[in-house]
């Protein structure tokens, strides 16, 4: 039974990875690694420094070659589709960046309408239109439409960078360390969007992140790697209650949050 599957699961799943194995040069970084992403879950996906967590993520969205296994995004293949195929997949998808590689010569506005340009022929007012609804849903304010990155907050940066991931409408988002750099209300503020998204737009959201707030107050399922695959996956009592010995240091440890596992159940 793969990383993810219950007994009787019958939610849809939106991303498929199986088997999958990922070297650069005689250094393998993943290896027959495994797991499902649910329809309408806020996933978060942990691991300690450098065990290939970005790695995943980047051949996911086909950055990065893989050299054994199969991912499957919105039931497609991605190894076997054809470019229009490829296409509506790319344009079911939104990324948010680390550091929102917004750029830097565009105002925030154009950098919503760049996936317009590439994938839609929309007319400038429309695009225009279509832009400052992203704006509002993600809880800037209008004048931020013409302000560049640089003059930009952290977290209007980050903001930003998600409007434009919402440009399209995707089904699923990737979010790489969403709430780095933010301070504990920004980032408390962040998870409170996101989960608001979820619920309103319908979105599968893919979190890397290092964030145990985030992990507690807003994902679904929290899934670990370790040792070039997924170790353990489940939700935050599945994790405190894990004996794997990472597992074990990173939410039960100095720096982590306590909690009451017995009153939790009898909720």
């Amino acid at each position: 039974m793969s990383p993810g599957t219950r007994p009787g699961d019958n939610r849809e799943v939106v991303l498929q990875a199986r088997d999958v194995t990922v070297s650069f040069g005689e250094k393998t970084i993943l290896e027959n690694l495994s797991l499902d992403v649910y329809r309408g879950e806020i996933l978060g996906f942990v691991g300690g420094s450098g065990t290939g967590k970005s790695v995943l993520l980047r051949t996911v969205l086909g950055l990065n070659k893989k050299q054994h296994g199969t991912i499957k995004l919105l039931g497609a293949d991605l190894d076997e589709v054809d470019e229009a195929t490829r296409m509506t997949v790319d344009m079911r998808t939104g990324v948010l960046f680390q550091h929102g590689a917004l750029f830097s010569a565009l105002t925030v506005l154009e950098n919503i309408q760049v996936p317009m340009r590439e994938y839609l022929d929309l007319p400038p007012k429309l695009m225009n239109e279509l832009a400052r609804l992203k704006i509002d849903l993600v809880g800037l304010p209008q004048d931020a439409a013409l302000k560049y990155p640089s003059e930009l907050s952290g977290g209007m940066i980050k903001r930003a960078a998600l409007a434009r991931a919402l440009a399209l409408d995707p089904d699923i988002v990737f979010l790489d360390e969403p709430t780095s750099g933010l301070d504990p209300i920004g980032a408390a503020d962040f998870d409170d969007l996101v989960r608001t998204l979820r619920d309103t737009m319908g979105l599968t959201v893919y979190m890397v992140t290092h964030d145990l707030d985030s992990l507690f107050s807003v994902c679904d399922r929290i899934a670990v790697l370790g040792k070039r695959r997924v170790m353990v996956d489940g939700t935050i009592e599945d994790m405190l209650r894990s004996d794997e010995p990472w597992v074990k240091s990173y939410f039960r440890g100095k720096r982590a949050r306590q909690i009451d596992l017995e009153a939790r159940d009898a909720e």
